[in-house]
């Protein structure tokens, strides 16, 4: 159960209508995750969902790169709903039930394909260290361009502040689902999770 009223439709200020009306008639096609709390306040919730969408579904990255980044934050905040919606996404942009059973499990994923492990360390390293290896980084520049490693930031430092928000306030999972994710603990209270560092890497 959520720590906080979720807005309803039925009793929506005419601005919430407004905004929930946007996000239920565009790509997402229904209001789950972050949105139901951030229309507590509905400027917010509006800016939310326009920079959500364009980091979802308007970038100049293949959805294979952008859904591996989100599956990796979601991991790293333990963030179950983030997970649920995102695996699907993943494994329908290519990536193997293989390579997410890894990163759930938080052990070594094998990739079959440079690009990918470049965005799982890119992700993995900007969120455990808050940097990105400089051979690393200018890997992806080379597959990218500026304006791809720009939007791969951009898109891991917003699902990270989902992964906040919905941890925060307890959203509920979607469709009665289960959560699928297990949360690590550090002396007794609950931890970021750990990934796997690839071979190679200095962190």
């Amino acid at each position: 159960m959520s720590r906080i009223p979720l807005p309803d439709p039925a009793t929506m200020t005419d601005a919430q209508k407004g905004v929930y009306e946007k996000i239920v008639s565009g790509p997402r096609g229904r209001l789950v995750g972050p949105l139901r709390a951030a229309l507590h306040n509905p400027d917010l919730a509006d800016r939310w969902q326009a920079l959500g969408a364009l980091l979802r579904f308007g970038t100049s990255l293949p959805p294979r790169v952008s859904e591996l980044a989100i599956v990796v934050t979601a991991r790293r905040w333990n963030s179950q709903i983030e997970w649920h919606i995102h695996a699907q996404a993943a494994r329908a942009a290519g990536i193997s039930d293989a390579v997410l059973d890894a990163i759930r499990a938080r052990v070594t994923p094998v990739f079959d394909n440079r690009d990918d492990e470049i965005v799982y360390e890119f992700a993995r390293q900007l969120q455990e260290t808050g940097q990105v290896e400089p051979v690393l980084y200018a890997q992806a520049v080379e597959r990218w361009a500026a304006v791809g490693v720009v939007e791969l930031t951009a898109v891991i430092g917003y699902y990270t502040m989902v992964s906040m928000t919905l941890n925060a306030h307890e959203i509920p999972m979607p469709d009665d689902a289960p959560p699928p994710l297990d949360t690590p603990a550090q002396d007794g209270a609950p931890a970021l999770s750990r990934l796997a560092p690839l071979a190679g890497s200095a962190s």
